[in-house]
Parts: structure tokens; sequence; C-alpha cells
């Protein structure tokens, strides 16, 4: 461990002011190599997508006390080695977090205390009749009064966008009125030094992008890839004594503390190229805990990515493991959210391969955290319990799979599946493989749907231990029909090299009665 980390105390958990971070000595992952990237590139303009909780905000406040010319804080930080002259500019922080926007004033009081401030600072008379040309005249006169040319930067230009995507009107408000502020930037180009912005989403057709000619999007960036969030080596480097004090705490060696770090909390990728990147809200909350916990989804999941999943017309669980072109994660049309972009942009689709043949990737959830979280989301769009408790169920359902008792299994599917809401859509077995799929992988089953072999399709495939399960699914149809497509089709060739126990269950979800009718079983190479 490097000498300087040693000197850190605590972890900076919810701390994004840079400043705070180092006078009280908290540890605090040396970025300031993208600074330098920054500055040999000589961008006037940078944007920069990633997720919530990732580190935008403090790589922004960094850049402030930077431009600030606040030398002292970055002792023993890369950009102190690079001969930088630490000249002082005007900056113009414009923090869009603290707002949730559920309201139109929410964003008209956030810009009135941000402009009150600078006009005061800048002795700015405030004539202009609205915020878009208040901003123009800050921006001139941070200028004029300081001879040196104005640092913009804005963080999460986009929550008031993200925040309203199913409200319309609301959205549409907060696109015009933003639109205009950040025309400024064009306008007002010969007092900038120097623009960035950080959001979750690029959304197009918003005058930021298509006025500025030369903005340059870092987002799928190699260069920058790992300008948020934690990667493997900056773990081991920055955190082994949290994961010493992990590893004790969980009863496990320090190699597998690590192991299951990476399992609940590593797996995201922002570029073609680039590091795995791990979460750094729920590592450092699992550093100051020393216990595991789905920390990222506390923060809250936004009900647009659950109901942009419960809309989709789709197999669920090939759109959380498919292929798409690159460009297509790029940005987000406000007329027409494409979902896969949406999911990427919001961190619960990540990069797992790029084939640069045809410039594709190929996208799937990040890591056990964010499964968890958005299944635990998406299970009461399917099921509601009617009797018995969640938990009770739950249990039954994976004693039944690991005691080898399909009987027990179907009926206690049964009880979540007959509170599938009368309002889904019922004209085929699609929302009934999406409900299973969701909750047999919640609560940490292996569960696959729409299973390809050499004759067709198995609509549910559950493997334990000892035993699989092969599920046929009907839907008002008959449950004979289901078992005699398993047999027909022989949907159980590929696994009879396999020595578990093999279970053809075919089964018919009834519309009117809302409940599976009596499974039909058969068992194939028992015992073997």
């Amino acid at each position: 461990m490097n000498g300087r980390h040693e000197e850190m105390q605590g972890y900076p958990l919810g701390q994004q002011d840079f400043k705070e971070i180092r006078e009280q000595k908290l540890v605090y992952i040396d970025k300031t190599m993208f600074i330098d990237k920054i500055l040999k590139r000589k961008i006037q303009y940078l944007f920069l997508a990633r997720p919530r909780r990732f580190g935008k905000s403090l790589f922004l406040s960094t850049l402030r006390y930077f431009f600030e010319g606040r030398r002292e804080l970055f002792d023993g930080l890369y950009i102190a080695s690079t001969g930088w002259d630490w000249t002082r500019y005007p900056v113009l922080h414009l923090d869009l977090n603290p707002e949730r926007f559920s309201e139109p004033h929410h964003l008209d009081r956030l810009l009135e205390a941000h402009f009150r401030v600078w006009e005061k600072q800048y002795e700015v008379e405030v004539t202009a009749p609205g915020y878009p040309q208040r901003f123009r005249n800050i921006i001139k006169a941070a200028h004029d009064k300081t001879g040196k040319q104005v640092v913009i930067l804005v963080d999460e230009y986009d929550k008031p966008l993200v925040s309203n995507l199913d409200r319309r009107e609301s959205l549409d408000l907060f696109r015009t009125l933003l639109a205009a502020i950040y025309s400024n930037f064009k306008s007002s180009a010969e007092h900038i030094r120097f623009v960035m912005l950080t959001g979750v989403s690029r959304f197009s057709k918003l005058s930021v992008f298509s006025d500025l000619n030369n903005l340059d999007d870092v987002t799928f960036d190699d260069d920058f890839a790992d300008i948020c969030g934690i990667t493997e080596e900056e773990l081991l480097d920055y955190f082994p004594t949290g994961i010493q004090q992990f590893a004790a705490t969980q009863k496990v060696s320090y190699e597998e503390a690590c192991a299951k770090l990476k399992i609940n909390y590593d797996g995201y990728r922002f570029a073609r190229v680039g590091s795995d990147i791990y979460n750094p809200w729920s590592l450092l909350s699992c550093m100051r805990k020393s216990r595991l916990g789905n920390y990222w989804n506390q923060t809250g999941i936004p009900t647009i990515i659950a109901k942009t999943l419960r809309d989709l017309d789709s197999d669920l669980e090939k759109i959380l493991n498919t292929r798409c072109k690159f460009s297509q994660l790029a940005g987000l049309d406000l007329s027409s959210i494409d979902p896969l972009a949406l999911l990427y942009q919001t961190g619960y689709l990540t990069i797992k391969k790029f084939n640069q043949r045809n410039d594709t990737v190929t996208l799937g959830v990040p890591n056990k955290e964010v499964k968890e979280g958005l299944f635990d989301v998406l299970l009461p769009f399917y099921v509601k319990v009617r009797r018995g408790t969640p938990e009770s169920v739950v249990r039954d359902i994976i004693n039944s799979i690991r005691d080898g008792e399909p009987e027990e299994l179907m009926k206690n599917l049964d009880i979540f599946l007959a509170g599938i809401p009368y309002d889904m859509r019922m004209d085929d077995e699609n929302n009934f493989q999406n409900a299973m799929y969701v909750l047999l992988t919640l609560i940490g089953i292996d569960a696959k749907t729409e299973v390809h072999t050499s004759s067709g399709r198995i609509d549910v495939v559950i493997e334990d231990e000892e035993y699989i399960y092969i599920i046929e699914l009907k839907f008002d149809k008959d449950s004979q029909s289901a078992l005699s497509q398993i047999g027909e089709k022989e949907y159980d060739l590929p696994f009879h090299r396999d020595c578990r126990t093999i279970f053809r269950i075919g089964v018919n979800f009834n519309k009117a009665t809302r409940h599976l009718d009596k499974p039909l079983i058969e068992i194939v190479n028992p015992g073997r």
C-alpha cells in the first residue's frame, strides 16, 4: 500500500466536496490524471455521462478547485507533478443535484439561488427578464471583472429531464428552459475557457448537443473509461485495510473477500476497451460497514426503469442479455426513448463484450447487486402474493427445487402467478415466462427462459445441484399438450449426459381461473 494512502482516514461516503475530503484526509482515489488529459486535448466543451452515484460530482468538484488555483489541495496527486501554472479562473459551478424537480418551480428555485450568488459576486445589475439572459450577463461580467475567461461546470445537467421522463408536460417545460440556458455556451464562447457537463444521459435534440460543433463527448472514450468509479487496481491499492476488516467480519480469507466484492459491485464497463469498474457508492458503503448490502439500490430506482421493462413486449431475459449496435447507446430521443439506451445509461445494463468487426456490444446486468435490486422492483409488476407471506412462499419454492419435489414447486409458483395483475397483457405465454424468470432469479435460483435446442426452445429451465426442471408453459390450452411437446421435441436430450435427475413439467395457465392447471410431470434418468 502506498504511503500516502496509509495517511488517509475514513471513507468519503456521500461527501462530494474535494476540498473537504482532502482537508479531512479521507480516502481520495487520484483521478487528476484525467485533468491532465483534458488540458492536453485543449478541450473547450466536454461532456460525460455516467450512472448516478458514480463520482461525477466529485470529479467536477476536483475541477472546480483546480481551476480556482488551489494548489495546496493537490499535494501528492498526479496533477501536481505536471507543471501546471495554477492560474486562477472564475468558476461557475451549477449543481442540479439538490432538487427533485417534481414541480416546475423547483428549477426556478435552484437557478435563482445560484444566480443571486454570482450576480452579487461579479456585481451584475439584474435587469434581464429571464434566466437565460441573466446567465449570459453573469458569464460576461465574470470575464470582465477578473480578466480571465470563465470555467463553467454543470453537475447532472439532465436531472430535471430524467426525473420527468414519464411526465410529458413537465418534461417539455424543463427541456425548453434548460435548452435556452445551455445555449449560452455557444453565444458566449468568447468569454468561456472551459465547460464540462455531466449527467446520466445524452439527450439528442437538445441545443447543448446540436449547437456545439466542438463538444467533446468522452462518455465512450477509451482514454476516459476509468474517470469515474473504482478499478480493480484502485480497489487493491486504496482499500487493503478495508478489505481485511471486511474479510474478518465475514470470516473468510482476503481472496474470498475480494471475490465477494467483485460479484456484488464490479462489472461496469463504459468503453470499447477498458477496465471493469466497481460501483464507488456501494464499495465505499461496504468498506465503511464491513458487510454486503444492496447500497446503490437503496438510493432509489427510478420508476421509469421498472415501467420501461414492464412495458417491453419481449422476453425479459433476452432484454437483460442482449446485443446491439454501439451507436444505439449514445443518446436518448425524448420523443421516443430507446429502452436499451435508457437501461444502459442509467446503469442497469452495461457493456459485457465488444465486437470490433461490426461495432456491436453485448449488454448484461453488471453485477449481483443491480440484478437483485432491479428484480425486486420488477416483481410487484408481475406478482402479488395473495396467501402466505412472501418469505414463506419463497422458502417453500427453494426447498421444493432442492428436494426434487416438482409438484410442490408448481403449487408454490401458482401462488405467485395467480397474483399477476388483471391489467397486464394476456395474449401469450411471454408475461408468465417473465414473471417466473424475475421471481426465480430474485430468490437466487438458476433459471433460464427461451433456451434453444436443436428442435425448438424450452420455455423455462431450472438447474439445481441434483435436479433439472424443464418446464413448458401453455396459455389457455392444456397441460398434456405442454408435456407432449417436451417429449416430441426431446427438450431434455442436451442433458442426457448429465448425472442429475430431470423433471419434464407440462403446465397450462388458465385465463378464466388465473391459476395453473394441474401440472403433468415425468421423471427422466432418475438417480443417474
